[in-house]
């Protein structure tokens, strides 16, 4: 069983994550706070898994709590969900860049909150479509076409096939999405997709993206 952890100060988002969360077999809350230092201290007295945050909370935002749970050690197998209304702006970036290791909107439907959770901590990164599209879009602000030629470089490294996954994660489709356009299975995906990033020097998918962007790569 997957033991997840909800922060969000607003106890109604609460109660809906929970009751999504507890109706899958694999998923159960062990865990909730009401804001960032909250969660610190929750996770010195509970074993978690994933960790569901909210970003904009009172005392010390989700952003500010990621990156002090990622300074500590003792929480390095924990993986961390953002979740906020706020999936289109900088907040993606900084949640990223804190160690976040994925991003949703609270938009999204309880299969993307339930599969995401599950990928998490299954070893994928999970990035919702609009937060794949905010990244993109301020790598591509800030990079001029064609792109760097040393990073395009790293991607002549990649087969056909990986190739064509990298540029289908950076249109934002996921594992099964893929899966589907090109008649394989997820984990075939995800193999190709590791592949990758170990070939261009990707820790994560975020920073895939970012790379086949700055490359040159556009949706």
């Amino acid at each position: 069983m997957i033991r997840v952890a909800l922060v969000d100060d607003q106890e109604m988002i609460r109660t809906g994550l929970r009751t999504i969360i507890n109706a899958h077999p694999r998923l159960t809350v062990v865990a909730e706070a009401a804001d960032g230092l909250a969660a610190l201290d929750l996770l010195d007295s509970v074993q978690v898994d994933v960790v569901v945050m909210d970003i904009r909370m009172p005392g010390i935002d989700g952003v500010e709590a990621t990156r002090r749970i990622r300074a500590r050690p003792s929480s390095e197998q924990v993986r961390i969900l953002v979740l906020t209304t706020f999936d289109q702006d900088e907040n993606v970036l900084r949640a990223l860049q804190a160690g976040a290791d994925g991003f949703f909107g609270k938009g999204a439907g309880p299969t993307e909150i339930t599969d995401g959770i599950l990928g998490l901590h299954d070893g994928d990164k999970a990035l919702s479509r609009p937060a794949v599209t905010a990244l993109v879009e301020h790598v591509a602000d800030r990079t001029p076409v064609p792109g760097d030629p040393e990073i395009s470089a790293r991607f002549e490294q990649l087969t056909a096939r990986e190739l064509e996954v990298v540029k289908a994660i950076v249109t934002g489709l996921d594992n099964a999405e893929i899966a589907a356009s090109f008649f394989v299975s997820p984990f075939t995906v995800k193999t190709h997709a590791n592949r990758a990033m170990s070939k261009v020097g990707a820790r994560d998918r975020a920073q895939l993206v970012s790379l086949a962007v700055r490359a040159g790569m556009r949706p």
